[in-house]
């Protein structure tokens, strides 16, 4: 019973939210639309935890992405060990900088001032998601190996009778317990993206990456 609340019901009801707050919020509070961006108030640490983390999470969620839309592809991929290796190699270091980009963020968050008088309790429910959604997706893939292809068999068949509106939590029950988490924390971060900062990567500028950096000018007045 358990399981069909969190695997058939929790996924509808986290996706149903996010549209349709997400829709009204866009309707009645359009500019809050943005990731309220505090840069102007502190940017080295910034630079270097917001970098690690998109270029990680980026690369990270396109891999999911690409076994979501091509799982032979993917199960056909690592037939050869190489391949394999070269694909959860590579997708566990990108892991690992997201990682480290979103502790860099917490730090900055606990850390700097100016940051913390400017931070919410829901940035922080949001930045203890992204943890525990890393660390359980890099702790499933150190502890049970190969997660590309099970993922594709088992997580990849459950995700699109989601989306076919015909649920078989079936295939993911035979999971053991971390994998369970990192597939929950992840549908709660799609519940609470309306509700928080995150609610920009649905407007999001690619053109972000290779814009110039932006330059912030004090203009004091009346004090000449």
């Amino acid at each position: 019973m358990l399981d069909k609340f969190l695997f058939v019901g929790f996924p509808y009801i986290a996706f149903s939210l996010a549209l349709v707050v997400g829709i009204l919020r866009f309707i009645w509070r359009p500019f809050s639309y943005s990731s309220l961006s505090s840069q102007f108030l502190e940017n080295k640490q910034l630079f270097w935890g917001i970098g690690l983390w998109h270029w990680g999470i980026l690369w990270v969620l396109l891999g999911h992405l690409g076994a979501f839309l091509m799982p032979r592809q993917i199960l056909a991929w690592n037939s050869q060990p190489l391949r394999l290796y070269l694909l959860e190699a590579s997708g566990l270091i990108m892991a690992l900088l997201a990682l480290v980009g979103v502790i860099a963020l917490m730090v900055r968050r606990s850390s700097t001032p100016k940051i913390k008088v400017v931070t919410t309790a829901m940035d922080w429910v949001v930045l203890i998601l992204l943890l525990l959604q890393v660390t359980t997706g890099i702790d499933t893939a150190l502890r049970y190996r190969w997660g590309s292809s099970w993922y594709a068999s088992n997580a990849v068949p459950y995700l699109w009778s989601l989306l076919t509106l015909n649920p078989r939590p079936d295939f993911i029950q035979p999971l053991p317990w971390l994998p369970k988490i990192h597939i929950l924390s992840g549908l709660t971060l799609i519940l609470v993206i309306p509700f928080s900062r995150l609610v920009h990567v649905l407007v999001f500028p690619f053109w972000y990456y290779w814009r110039k950096p932006q330059l912030v000018i004090w203009n004091r007045r009346g004090l000449r």
